[in-house]
């Protein structure tokens, strides 16, 4: 009788096993972060404007923040390009473009991490960067001058405005950003880490895609999303979850469970804090 029951009992964990991973959504693919302006999930916008609009079929920005990241004084952040003078057009069109992947992407889920500001409780942190778009940036904004290395933090907000602070010098973009990787990974505190990976190579992440031939970032994510969870620090991160995993289960599952635990006794875990009797 024991061994049928083993077997009884082991046929019941495959079958909780399957039920597991069958409907388990994956935690770090097609979510938007909790920051100031996005969406609590992302979906469809029918009129994302100008630089955003390859994120429309499938976006955590909406069409008003679309609008707002192309304007030079843009609600968003009060953050102001021109602030060592004029930005040129093709320089700016990367800073907008770059506020249209971090306010839109769905695909950012990997690098999500938390942050202690009073604005953003999560933020992105050393997203892989496509050699291409971040060179083109740094190409062609290296003629503009600026005052700061990092635009996270450091400004003078006296005005409402970001300035440049008491005793900085505006200097060409190629002095204090000698080589693309330090634009890339310094200006927002490491949100990007600059890669040799190229586009297409479904290894980095896209700022510039044409939609007419899908999104490549989606593949991207779901690389690092594999990655990630199969690293160790993962692992240990994730285990004591899966207590409370069993208790989010269907019921076919939460039905069959007690029967297989009743015939695998040894395999007994508990549900909350303190488990069935343990």
């Amino acid at each position: 009788g024991l061994a049928v029951g083993m077997g009884l009992g082991q046929a019941l964990l495959v079958l909780l096993a399957a039920y597991t991973v069958m409907p388990a959504k994956d935690p770090l693919l097609n979510i938007c972060m909790d920051a100031k302006h996005h969406k609590t999930k992302p979906g469809p916008e029918g009129m994302l404007h100008d630089q955003c609009a390859p994120w429309k079929d499938n976006a955590c920005c909406t069409a008003n923040t679309s609008l707002e990241a192309h304007k030079d004084q843009s609600n968003l952040y009060n953050f102001n390009w021109n602030h060592c003078g004029l930005m040129p057009p093709k320089c700016k069109s990367h800073f907008i473009q770059d506020t249209c992947l971090y306010e839109c992407s769905p695909n950012l889920g990997p690098w999500i991490d938390q942050a202690d500001s009073s604005w953003r409780r999560e933020r992105i942190l050393h997203v892989p960067l496509c050699k291409e778009d971040c060179e083109a940036w740094w190409e062609d904004c290296k003629d503009y001058v600026t005052c700061k290395e990092n635009w996270h933090k450091g400004w003078n907000w006296a005005t409402g405005t970001n300035r440049c602070p008491w005793g900085s010098m505006c200097r060409p973009f190629s002095h204090v950003f000698p080589q693309p990787k330090d634009l890339c990974e310094k200006i927002w505190s490491n949100s990007y880490k600059y890669t040799t990976e190229h586009r297409g190579s479904g290894r980095c992440i896209q700022m510039w895609f044409d939609p007419a031939q899908g999104n490549p970032n989606v593949v991207v994510a779901k690389y690092y999303a594999w990655k990630k969870r199969s690293s160790p620090a993962w692992m240990e991160d994730v285990t004591p979850e899966t207590d409370k995993a069993v208790c989010g289960l269907p019921w076919p599952v939460l039905v069959l469970l007690p029967l297989a635990l009743m015939v695998l006794p040894e395999r007994a875990g508990g549900c909350g804090s303190h488990g069935w009797g343990s």
